[in-house]
């Protein structure tokens, strides 16, 4: 990806976000722009306007950390929006190809056997590894019934984004469709700017730039974020309407990949929901050639 362009789209984009009152400065009545002037955000930062201007043409390298905390803190980024600014001033000094190790595509990872029992040992929820462009590479019985519709449809090739975006089941399974296609995009943009020599990356966001208006919309936007915590809300086809909560966890040993664990209230409806869909996933692995045997 154009790492120009997309700084210069990322600093601009943030940029409109900050109103005045924001960032502590008057309005005034003649703004021909939504958001900080380039003027505003280069007092800010203690810089001045044309080495602001600058970096908002999209030159990064050689830009000091200090320079970049003070960008960051003129333009009230979070902590993946920093990130996500280090991340891009990183490849445009080149150090990331340097410093970051060779990424494997999904189609050459596979788990290792202690990890695959360590998912297998969670039985209350669906636990599952994903890296930073959504694909789906380990999972543990539950997982695998609660995405039951992602392995479905062949064409989603076991990835989320495309699910989300490409697969008009996917409006079922997400009652809040808009918050997670807002997600799904803002983890594949992280990806982008954490790795931006991820050939499988590039492929994946020009199919669904090409075939999705939405995904596209949202693509533009750059907005980035870390999956941690929170609560989500689906619609499964087999034990219907669940809330669930989740823990995004980082992977040290494997840069790059996240495990996440989703689980319910006890004592809730979503609770003896995830136990239903437990009996039902035990049946149907019950009922595979795989567990069946060769007859």
């Amino acid at each position: 990806m154009d790492n120009q362009a997309e700084v210069r789209e990322f600093l601009t984009s943030r940029r409109a976000k900050i109103t005045p009152e924001q960032a502590g400065l008057p309005s005034g009545s003649r703004r021909r722009v939504p958001g900080l002037r380039r003027s505003e955000v280069a007092a800010l930062a203690d810089v001045s306007v044309e080495y602001y201007a600058k970096l908002e043409r999209g030159n990064l390298a050689g830009v000091s950390p200090a320079v970049l905390e003070a960008v960051a803190r003129a333009l009230q980024l979070d902590d993946a929006e920093r990130a996500h600014l280090l991340n891009l001033a990183q490849a445009a000094d080149g150090s990331d190809i340097l410093t970051r190790p060779r990424r494997r595509t999904s189609r050459a990872w596979t788990p290792h056997r202690s990890l695959q029992w360590v998912l297998d040992a969670v039985t209350a929820g669906p636990a599952f590894v994903r890296n930073g462009r959504a694909d789906l590479l380990a999972a543990n019985q539950l997982a695998r019934a609660f995405y039951a519709d992602v392995y479905a449809t062949a064409g989603n090739q076991a990835n989320l984004a495309r699910f989300n975006f490409l697969d008009p089941a996917s409006r079922r399974f997400y009652p809040d469709w808009d918050q997670a296609a807002d997600v799904a995009v803002a983890i594949l943009r992280t990806e982008a700017g954490r790795n931006p020599h991820d050939k499988d990356l590039h492929d994946l966001v020009g199919e669904l730039s090409t075939r999705s208006d939405d995904f596209r919309t949202r693509w533009g936007a750059h907005n980035v974020r870390h999956h941690g915590t929170g609560t989500k809300r689906f619609h499964h086809h087999t034990v219907g309407d669940l809330t669930l909560a989740y823990e995004g966890l980082e992977m040290a040993a494997e840069p790059g990949l996240t495990l996440t664990i989703y689980t319910a209230e006890p004592g809730s409806a979503s609770e003896e929901g995830l136990r239903l869909l437990a009996s039902w996933a035990a049946t149907q692995d019950a009922g595979s050639p795989a567990e069946q045997g060769a007859d």
